[in-house]
């Protein structure tokens, strides 16, 4: 349904229309949340050191013993489920925004991983991982002669 406004005679606001479409709009994409963000479902962060990558993603709700991580080569995957705590079938939702269900995310790396040496921490519903690269893979310095 939309809905029109009119300005008053020889009052004009050259905004009142982009603001009823992005009204509108915000109406209409209001309940597609969660399905766009389960496609990049957990958000994560990357920063390369010198000698190693860390990868950080918030998983609120969770334990450790809910969460897998692999690595391999140049791909890290993060893999696991929410359990649905608010399954109750006489509950008519107004809103339902925490993520539920199975998830799982891979996401390619800058540089190959020394799978030997990967530490990950689970603290307060944030995962941290940090990767190693492998000494043959790290850049070498070339001294110049003169």
């Amino acid at each position: 349904m939309l809905h029109t406004t009119f300005a008053p005679f020889g009052a004009t606001d050259p905004f009142a229309d982009m603001r009823r479409v992005q009204g509108e709009m915000n109406r209409l994409f209001d309940g597609f949340g969660t399905s766009r963000q389960s496609t990049v479902y957990p958000p994560v962060n990357f920063w390369v050191g010198q000698d190693s990558i860390v990868m950080r993603a918030e998983l609120p709700g969770l334990s450790q013993d809910d969460i897998e991580i692999t690595v391999k080569d140049t791909m890290i995957s993060i893999r696991g489920s929410y359990p649905d705590h608010d399954a109750d079938e006489e509950a008519a939702w107004h809103r339902r925004e925490r993520p539920k269900g199975t998830f799982s995310r891979s996401v390619e790396l800058p540089f190959r991983i020394n799978a030997d040496h990967i530490d990950a921490r689970f603290e307060h519903g944030v995962l941290t991982v940090e990767m190693q690269r492998p000494e043959d893979d790290k850049p070498k310095r070339i001294k110049i002669k003169s």
